[in-house]
């Protein structure tokens, strides 16, 4: 009698956990689909920001909404078969965390099931969406002042480094952005009446590769792309860069704290968290279409004094005054 009790008493409480769910007129805990292009330890602090989003709304992975992940581990010829993985389970909607090609391969597996982006472009000119106001479909998220803001990143490397006269900029080939990332970069050193030189990378080796030959090439700096593969390589770009002396410029914070000399661009994880929000909006029945695309645009300089010194870089008062943070 007493077991049969217990039996009826483990019952009554998961009944009881179910009545939430219940009352909003639902049979099953909603499943939220999660596509990252790295891997879960590269996106662990992407991932934290994505849950501070979603928790906004009142939604807690494991306690009323489940999360399927899939890592496309850096090899973006992944993305489309996880995408189409993804889209073929009973999901609510799906968030994609790691550039346009991301956002992509999503778009292409599926037009009915809710989409939410977070890229570092201009999610009209690569046809993700039909305007940032009514984005129409089954698709909206937010985008951060990435590609934008590359010709800046340039213009302070150039005013950190007034005597140099050429550059370097990294670019992963496998970046839907690659061509329209290297044209404005281009443009703006012939403006500043810098020469440019442009080198590839898609992979760790790559990377290793590039650096060697930069000093072959005797430029004076590196401004990087952006790029989901190099945001996921911090501590490796930091690193080379020191070794190899070449004063670089990238778009997040992370790069200077690792030992990047400047960085110069949106904070990392706003946009995640905007993503976050809208998963959860879009759980509570607002459509993706009536959700306008959200522009992360505030900017931060970061500039690291300690790698300036080892460089043999002083840092002009104009440039100290402006930054947002200098790491000592």
């Amino acid at each position: 009698m007493p077991g049969i009790k217990r039996r009826q008493f483990i019952s009554f409480l998961g009944s009881a956990a179910a009545w939430p769910l219940v009352a909003r007129g639902q049979q099953a805990m909603p499943v939220v689909g999660y596509l990252g292009s790295a891997t879960p330890e590269e996106f662990a602090p992407q991932v934290r920001a994505f849950h501070q989003g979603l928790n906004a709304t009142g939604f807690v992975e494991g306690r009323n909404v489940a999360i399927e992940y899939r890592w496309a581990r850096n090899q973006p010829d992944r993305l489309p078969a996880l995408a189409a993985d993804l889209a073929g389970l009973p999901v609510s909607v799906i968030a994609t965390n790691g550039g346009i090609s991301s956002a992509l391969a999503v778009k292409a597996a599926t037009r009915t099931i809710p989409i939410v982006f977070v890229i570092g472009n201009d999610p009209v000119s690569v046809g993700l969406v039909a305007s940032l106001n009514q984005p129409g479909g089954n698709i909206t998220g937010a985008t951060t002042l990435g590609v934008e803001v590359a010709p800046k990143r340039l213009e302070l490397l150039h005013e950190l480094i007034p005597t140099a006269t050429g550059f370097a900029f990294l670019v992963n080939p496998t970046s839907p952005s690659a061509e329209n990332q290297t044209s404005a970069i281009q443009a703006a050193a012939r403006t500043l009446g810098l020469d440019m030189h442009v080198l590839y990378a898609r992979t760790e080796q790559d990377i290793d590769a590039a650096f060697a030959r930069l000093r072959q090439m005797h430029v004076d700096g590196l401004v990087i792309s952006v790029n989901p593969f190099y945001s996921a390589q911090v501590e490796q770009l930091g690193a080379l860069t020191a070794r190899h002396a070449m004063p670089p410029v990238y778009l997040y914070r992370e790069f200077a704290a690792a030992g990047g000399l400047m960085s110069y661009g949106p904070h990392r994880y706003d946009s995640v968290r905007i993503a976050g929000t809208y998963v959860g909006r879009i759980l509570k029945g607002e459509r993706p279409a009536n959700l306008p695309v959200q522009q992360s645009t505030n900017v931060e300089l970061i500039i690291n004094l300690k790698s300036a010194k080892v460089l043999g870089l002083t840092v002009p008062l104009s440039l100290r005054g402006r930054a947002d943070e200098l790491i000592e």
